[in-house]
């Protein structure tokens, strides 16, 4: 199936699975269901629009990339969270940096084997990760104000509905290509949208963008590691290494950064 395809399916899914918990949720804390149009309307296409945005360059980025250059170049947004904070007027402590350069020189050592040479499809997966960089600062900005569960619900509504249009107007329909990759799709729905994202709305209710952008990078670490329990891969020096630098990248920006935080008041780069 298309990438636009893909996507539809899966965001629409993710927001499915999570309807009931809003749900449970409401009855909960006895609040309104009900879509707020002043509250709701403006976070909800926003993040709706990026979220779109950036899964259709990584989706269709793929499709003339390697998976490793991939993961390195969208992993760039590491690097790019707090370049943004400083374009919004936010300033970032220097242990977020050198965290996110630690990030990234791990990143690098674990996606990219053999020389990196820059291909058209690499320049889109690279717009993706500037855009993976904008959506965090916007679930920074909106998780609290509209919660957790209703955010991710509305913003995967938001990309289904623009993938699904776009995958009408630009792609073919083959049943047998959903019936085939039935699996992908369930599990893009529930763990990837549903769970993975969701938990990060969850949890950027109080973790800086900074720190969630490191955080967040960890996944090609966890791949390397689950194709080593799972997939029975070999885990190369080089590969540990790569790991072992994007670990500490991530305890320097929150060990670091908060040590310099109270020490100092103005201590900000």
């Amino acid at each position: 199936m298309g990438p636009f395809t893909f996507n539809a399916l899966r965001f629409t899914l993710g927001a499915l699975a999570l309807i009931p918990l809003l749900i449970w949720e409401g009855k909960r804390r006895k609040s309104s269901l009900q879509f707020n149009v002043k509250q709701n309307l403006v976070p909800a296409l926003l993040t709706g629009l990026v979220l779109f945005a950036g899964a259709s360059c990584q989706q269709i980025g793929l499709l003339g990339t390697t998976a490793g250059k991939a993961g390195f170049i969208t992993g760039l947004y590491v690097v790019l969270v707090p370049l943004l904070a400083l374009l919004w007027g936010r300033r970032t402590h220097r242990a977020h940096w050198l965290g996110a350069l630690l990030a990234t020189a791990g990143l690098y050592l674990l996606s990219v084997k053999r020389g990196f040479t820059i291909a058209p499809y690499d320049l889109i997966v690279l717009a993706g990760a500037f855009i993976w960089a904008g959506h965090v600062h916007l679930i920074d900005r909106y998780a609290r104000e509209v919660g957790a569960l209703r955010l991710s619900i509305l913003q995967f509504v938001i990309c289904g509905l623009l993938s699904g249009g776009a995958a009408l107007s630009f792609e073919s329909f083959d049943p047998r290509g959903v019936i085939e990759g039935i699996w992908p799709i369930i599990y893009g729905g529930f763990l990837s949208v549903g769970l993975a994202y969701t938990l990060q709305v969850v949890a950027q209710r109080r973790a800086e963008p900074a720190h969630a952008a490191i955080i967040l990078s960890l996944e090609g670490a966890f791949a390397a590691l689950g194709g080593w329990l799972v997939l029975n891969e070999l885990l190369t020096l080089r590969d540990l290494a790569g790991c072992g630098l994007m670990f500490a990248g991530m305890l320097v920006s929150q060990i670091l950064g908060k040590r310099l935080k109270s020490e100092t008041k103005g201590g900000e780069l």
